[in-house]
């Protein structure tokens, strides 16, 4: 989060700053791929988790 989104960034208030964390954490979390994950974005990895706990 550091280098994407407050790396040489002003905020002119802490709420613009929280706001900005704040959705850049909701993309990170539904959107964003990683690796270990199998390519899959954290919220589609814990959904298919869940998915297999029922079918369990």
């Amino acid at each position: 989060m550091k280098t994407e989104l407050i790396h040489e960034r002003r905020f002119e208030t802490r709420d613009e700053a929280k706001g900005a964390i704040l959705r850049h954490l909701m993309w990170y979390n539904a959107h964003r791929l990683h690796s270990s994950l199998d390519y899959l974005s954290p919220m589609h990895f814990e959904s298919l988790q869940l998915t297999d706990r029922k079918a369990a």
